[in-house]
C-alpha cells in the first residue's frame, strides 16, 4: 500500500498536494462495501500554519453554508439529536463522542475538558488524547466512525494537533474534516491561551470512489493549470462573514429537522 507524505504552509496548499499524490500514486482497487472501485493510498498531511491565509480551498463539495454547518456539527453538536434508537437514527456524531464519550452505563467523559485539564497539569504531556472509536458500537455498525482519535501537544509554546482517520474520502470530505478539526484545535488553544502550532492529518485509507473520479480529475486539472488565488478563498473577512451570516438559516433548518 503506497505511503504518501505532504507538507505545506496553508491548509489548501497541503490538501491540493494530497490530491495530486492520490491522482498520481493511488491504486485502483475494488471497494465491495460500496459496490464500486476506488483509488487509494495512505496519506499524511502536515499543515505548518493552519490559520494562515488563504485558508479555504474552492475544491470542495458545497460552499460557505455547508462548511459552516459542518463546523457547527463538530464544535456545537447541532445534529446530536439524531443519535438514538429510531430506524433512521445515527449511531454517533463526532461532537458527541468528543464531549460525551460513553465509559460505562450512565457514565460519560467530556474528552475536551480532559485534554484541557491534562495540558494544564503537565504542558509536556503525551496523554492529551481524544478517542472517537467506541468498540461497544463500531464493530457492529455498518458505518463506523472514520475519525479514530485526536492528540494534542504543547511544544515550543504552541498547541499542535494530530488526527488519525481510518478512512477519508479525499474528494468529498477531507478538506471539510480538516477545516473543522482546525477550528477545534483553535478552540482548545484559545482556552489554554496558546497560539496554534502544526496540524497533522493522517488517513490510513485516503481514497476517491469511482463515482467521483471525474470530480478528482476536475480538481487535478485546476491544480495544474490555475494560480492558487483562483483555487482558494481567504477566510478572514468576506468568506467568514458569509459563513457567519448562514448561521441563522442553519439553526432554522436544524429546528425543522428536530420537529419531524
Amino acid at each position: 500500500m503506497h505511503e504518501s507524505f505532504v507538507k505545506a504552509t496553508t491548509l489548501p496548499e497541503a490538501y491540493h498536494k494530497a490530491l495530486l499524490e492520490l491522482s498520481n500514486n493511488g491504486k485502483v482497487m475494488s471497494c465491495k462495501d460500496y459496490n464500486q472501485n476506488q483509488k487509494e493510498l495512505s496519506m499524511t498531511i502536515v499543515v505548518e500554519e493552519p490559520l494562515a491565509e488563504p485558508m479555504v480551498s474552492r475544491l470542495i463539495i458545497g460552499g460557505f453554508y455547508e462548511l459552516q454547518q459542518y463546523v457547527m456539527e463538530v464544535l456545537e453538536g447541532i445534529l446530536d439529536f439524531k443519535i438514538g434508537d429510531s430506524e433512521n437514527a445515527w449511531e454517533y456524531t463526532y461532537h458527541d463522542r468528543i464531549n460525551n464519550f460513553n465509559l460505562t452505563v450512565g457514565k460519560k467523559l467530556n474528552q475536551i475538558q480532559f485534554v484541557i485539564d491534562e495540558l494544564k497539569r503537565s504542558p509536556d504531556s503525551r496523554r492529551a488524547v481524544i478517542d472517537i472509536r467506541d468498540n461497544n458500537v463500531d464493530p457492529f455498525n455498518p458505518h463506523p466512525a472514520c475519525l479514530q482519535h485526536l492528540q494534542f501537544f504543547i511544544r515550543d509554546g504552541k498547541l499542535h494537533m494530530k488526527v488519525l482517520m481510518r478512512s477519508n474520502d479525499a474528494a468529498e470530505a477531507t478538506f471539510m474534516n480538516a477545516f473543522a478539526f482546525i477550528m477545534l484545535q483553535k478552540q482548545v488553544a484559545d482556552t489554554l491561551g496558546l497560539p496554534i502550532g502544526t496540524y497533522t492529518h493522517r488517513a490510513n485509507s485516503f481514497h476517491c470512489y469511482e463515482k467521483d473520479f471525474p470530480l478528482l480529475d476536475q480538481y487535478i486539472n485546476g491544480i495544474k493549470t490555475k494560480p492558487i488565488d483562483d483555487l482558494t478563498y481567504e477566510y478572514d473577512g468576506f468568506f467568514q462573514d458569509l459563513m457567519e451570516e448562514a448561521i441563522p438559516d442553519i439553526k432554522e433548518a436544524v429546528e425543522k429537522l428536530m420537529k419531524k
